[in-house]
């Protein structure tokens, strides 16, 4: 038997009331789910401190599994990638032999998840929403837009940074995605998230958007079926993001202008 979905706050309610409120501004009969990646779309890594948790939560299970000092996710190329690619290519660096960090990243993925459990409280630290993505969260939600995750983080440390930024509460009860905790290659968390989100919604989707600052953002949206939405705000540029397209990408310089996304949906 499932476990019961936690009761919501007064704020979520609200939202969700809006949302009923607000069905006929969507086109008629049209169903629409946007998914957004998280680091470096929705959120950014700030100062000295950048994404504090997750990276200790990476440290923490090199340490735990492998007893490897000061280790760090710097020694291979990360941005776009998810988080047990990571953690094997970074246990490999660090001179763990390929089959044993494949069969030990179980372990490495559980210690991760059990200590940002245990840090929660620190999700904050060096990490702030972009400008621009509450206000389009908002948007979305109270147009009856499907709202979910796409993102190599895994699930439940990809949640508490919702939670802990104070967005977690524009997404789609109950709330779905694809993550690097379900699959290693982004184009299956997108099929993955649209085979969940489609479980919860009474109709067909007619669009389907993912957004991403990555070039692999853009690879695994296509791959996936979704029209692909790149953001320049990440280290890669708008050449970068269109040259890993097919040709039909979109790209927008940040996520500021909520009329112009609203547009592209058709709302």
């Amino acid at each position: 038997m499932p476990a019961p979905l936690p009761l919501r706050s007064r704020t979520e309610t609200e939202i969700g009331e809006r949302r009923m409120e607000s069905q006929g501004e969507t086109p008629k009969g049209r169903r629409i789910m946007v998914t957004f990646d998280i680091d470096g779309t929705l959120i950014r890594s700030t100062g000295s401190s950048s994404n504090h948790l997750h990276r200790q939560a990476f440290a923490h299970a090199f340490l735990q599994v492998f007893g490897l000092q000061d280790a760090t996710i710097d020694v291979v190329q990360h941005h776009g990638q998810t988080d047990p690619l990571i953690l094997v290519n970074a246990a490999i660096h660090y001179g763990v032999p390929p089959d044993v960090a494949r069969e030990r990243l179980p372990e490495m993925k559980l210690k991760m998840i059990e200590y940002a459990k245990e840090h929660t409280g620190e999700v904050g630290e060096g990490l702030e929403v972009l400008p621009g993505v509450t206000s389009l969260l908002d948007n979305l939600s109270s147009n009856n837009v499907t709202i979910g995750l796409v993102t190599g983080n895994l699930e439940e440390i990809a949640w508490i940074k919702m939670d802990g930024l104070g967005i977690r509460k524009y997404f789609t009860i109950p709330n779905f995605g694809g993550f690097g905790s379900d699959h290693t290659d982004r184009g299956e968390l997108v099929k993955l998230a649209t085979e969940r989100g489609q479980k919860i919604s009474t109709e067909l989707f007619e669009l389907r958007v993912h957004v991403g600052d990555t070039p692999n953002d853009i690879k695994a949206a296509e791959y996936g079926g979704a029209l692909a939405v790149g953001v320049c705000t990440g280290i890669f540029t708008e050449a970068e993001l269109k040259q890993a397209s097919s040709g039909t990408a979109i790209i927008l310089p940040d996520l500021t202008d909520s009329k112009a996304f609203m547009k592209l949906l058709g709302i």
